[in-house]
């Protein structure tokens, strides 16, 4: 059992990577600090329940993502959700890299990811449906293994694969749409694109 009176000291320390995933989460300041206080309430109370030696900053994710589910969601007008068929096809191409950028080549991905901001590629991730921005967020933003964030999470590992599988296609089409759009990255063509397999 954890003492309480330690809590500070070693809970507080995980503020600003709490805070900066409520904010991506919430999409919105003054909702991720009321999130990232309430989440420091709630493990307050909770602390002599937590196992000393086990992973303190995965079980303070767990209670914010939690909080943000249980709190935050409802004060939308309407969660984003998540049309599972319009991304279908994405989760059917090929492993990460995908083949619209194959088909681009490596050089106009790095021309592409050297000429997006940071705040652009935040954009692009809070842009993503809920379901797919909280599974991208924890594993490539906080680092989370697949395992933990099923826990954090409380949905089974398959489904972590495979909403960190679709958000991040999704979020790799955003991102080559971006580029596209700010004549960045140009659509391959015809002499140097593959040819279609067709379907």
């Amino acid at each position: 059992m954890a003492d309480q009176a330690t809590f500070a000291d070693q809970a507080m320390v995980y503020m600003d990577q709490l805070y900066s995933a409520a904010r991506r989460m919430t999409r919105n300041s003054a909702d991720a600090e009321d999130l990232v206080q309430e989440t420091y309430l709630r493990a307050y109370r909770g602390f002599s329940r937590f196992q000393q030696g086990t992973n303190l900053r995965a079980w303070l994710f767990r209670i914010l993502t939690n909080a943000f589910i249980n709190s935050y969601r409802s004060k939308q007008r309407k969660p984003q959700s998540v049309d599972l068929a319009s991304v279908e096809d994405l989760y059917l191409h090929q492993r990460l890299g995908g083949d619209t950028l194959a088909a681009l080549g490596a050089s106009a991905e790095e021309t592409l990811m050297e000429s997006i901001t940071e705040s652009e590629i935040v954009e692009a991730l809070e842009s993503l449906p809920e379901e797919f921005r909280l599974a991208v967020l924890l594993a490539d933003v906080e680092g989370f293994a697949y395992k933990e964030i099923a826990e954090i999470l409380d949905i089974p590992m398959g489904t972590v694969m495979s909403r960190l599988h679709r958000g991040r296609k999704t979020l790799q089409k955003r991102l080559l749409d971006f580029g596209k759009e700010r004549g960045w990255v140009d659509p391959p063509d015809s002499e140097s694109a593959p040819a279609s397999a067709g379907t």
